[in-house]
């Protein structure tokens, strides 16, 4: 099993990563990064370790690989697939939303139905998936994507941009591969990953098919770029006092691509509008990839639940009915998307190909209202949190100066909890409700599956509406016109 000093080995590759107008020398000692470098080698490590169960035996290579990475082919392996993932999520209590068993998902479910990849012109690019799958389970590298145009326009597709490819796309085959110019977003994780697939999921149309492309790159590929939006560990005046944007900070990223030369080998798709909707639709791909994020965002809902309850509980408000109806409403939401996780896997199906797979009805369904249940989680927390988050010293350094520590000592306390305790207590709940960091993740759960309405279409699609409207239509059968005229005559000849 790859362990923490592996992946930070790996990512030591010259990689050209931009912060502040400057190429970053070392990621992983960079103070943007090294808090996150950090938590995913803690991944990896915990992963390693015998003790926490995270390892199978993959029927793909016969060998060991990460059970968050596997393609379930029982409720079994299922239910275990969503332990280990679920393991990795409470290390960071869901505020690593890419963790590597995120794409790895999209990856298992291209390489279940590698025949989707295979073109009418004798092109087998499926053996391509199967080899980076088979990689994936015995390197276990972290790789990101980058699957959404920049943002020109929403209005257009990638032919309607004014400029030369301004969306990544192919300007020429050769015999060794193909080469890609233009751009692609949003690369969350990609400044600390390993490797980048790079696709698209926005729908494209006939005029795109520069742009229909499918490949997995190396982060520090001659020609790749990487453009971090500003990372929040720089304004983290320390650990104390932001402790997740230090730890947790994904560090999102547009990429640049300058006529990156890809083999063959790495290619998935080619110009092909087709079969890049269908890599993810057609297989269990997307699927797969969002059980992992719902997983995930239980581990999160839970932790701000508990966050919650201990601040009401700190400030002796717990026990007022205003109070408990609110931290019920949290308890509601909170189990309404576990809910729909477990009910995903308890109703599994099973795909023509043995892979046993979430029901897309529930697993959507939580999908579909993630940009509300999120937004009203959070203002829930800021009506019980109060002016508790706001009145805080600017830092720790104010409970270890001689000068200012008694004042905070007296003024800055709670019953049975001194001050130490109580600023380290809201310092963590600003950082997850009110900081720069908690404004990004905020944005992130709201458009995680990119506009609410998309979300919410997967939902709509994914319901299976049969049973409903037969129900509907089975109970106006009962009844008619006629009848009602035929019940008004007898009630007439009663009387």
């Amino acid at each position: 099993m790859r362990s923490g000093s592996d992946y930070l080995a790996a990512i030591d590759d010259g990689r050209r990563v931009y912060v502040d107008g400057e190429a970053v020398e070392d990621v992983a000692s960079h103070r943007a990064f090294r808090g996150v470098v950090e938590t995913i080698g803690g991944l990896y490590d915990f992963a390693a370790d015998p003790a926490n169960e995270m390892s199978y035996v993959a029927p793909e290579t016969g060998r060991p690989a990460l059970k968050p990475f596997m393609t379930p082919r029982s409720r079994e392996e299922l239910a275990d697939r969503r332990a280990a993932i679920a393991k990795w999520a409470g290390l960071t209590h869901g505020f690593v939303g890419r963790s590597p068993d995120h794409v790895a998902g999209f990856l298992a479910g291209f390489a279940s139905d590698p025949s989707v990849f295979d073109v009418e012109d004798g092109r087998q690019l499926g053996a391509n998936v199967t080899r980076w799958y088979a990689k994936l389970l015995d390197e276990s590298p972290f790789i990101s994507y980058v699957i959404i145009p920049p943002q020109v326009s929403r209005a257009m597709t990638a032919s309607g941009c004014d400029g030369d490819y301004v969306q990544a796309g192919v300007v020429e085959e050769t015999d060794e591969g193909i080469v890609v110019r233009g751009s692609q977003m949003l690369g969350t994780g990609t400044a600390v990953s390993d490797y980048l697939f790079v696709s698209c999921i926005k729908p494209l149309t006939a005029d795109d098919v520069d742009h229909a492309i499918s490949f997995v790159v190396p982060v520090g590929a001659p020609g790749v770029k990487v453009y971090c939006r500003r990372p929040y560990a720089l304004g983290a005046t320390s650990s104390f006092d932001y402790p997740l944007s230090t730890r947790f900070d994904e560090s999102d990223a547009l990429l640049v691509f300058d006529d990156v030369l890809i083999p063959w080998e790495d290619v998935f798709v080619c110009r092909d509008v087709d079969r890049v909707r269908d890599q993810f639709f057609r297989t269990p791909a997307h699927v797969l990839g969002n059980s992992q994020a719902q997983i995930r965002f239980v581990a999160k809902l839970s932790f701000l639940l508990g966050l919650a309850r201990r601040i009401c509980a700190v400030n002796q408000i717990d026990r007022i009915p205003s109070v408990t109806e609110r931290l019920a409403d949290l308890a509601s939401l909170a189990a309404l998307v576990e809910g729909m996780v477990v009910a995903s896997e308890a109703s599994a199906v099973e795909n023509a190909r043995g892979v046993v797979q979430p029901n897309p009805r529930f697993l959507y369904g939580a999908m579909g209202m993630q940009a509300e249940i999120y937004p009203r989680f959070l203002h829930i927390m800021r009506e019980l949190v109060g002016g508790g988050v706001i009145q805080l010293p600017s830092s720790y350094k104010e409970l270890v100066n001689e000068d200012t520590a008694p004042d905070f000592a007296r003024y800055l306390v709670s019953p049975g909890m001194q001050s130490e305790q109580r600023v380290q207590l809201f310092k963590l709940a600003w950082d997850a409700i009110g900081s720069e960091f908690a404004g990004r993740h905020h944005q992130y759960e709201m458009f995680y599956a990119g506009a609410p309405f998309v979300a919410k279409g997967y939902a709509y699609r994914n319901y299976g509406f049969d049973d409903a409207l037969a129900a509907v239509d089975g109970f106006l059968a009962r009844y008619s016109l006629a009848d009602a005229v035929a019940e008004e005559e007898r009630v007439h000849e009663q009387a």
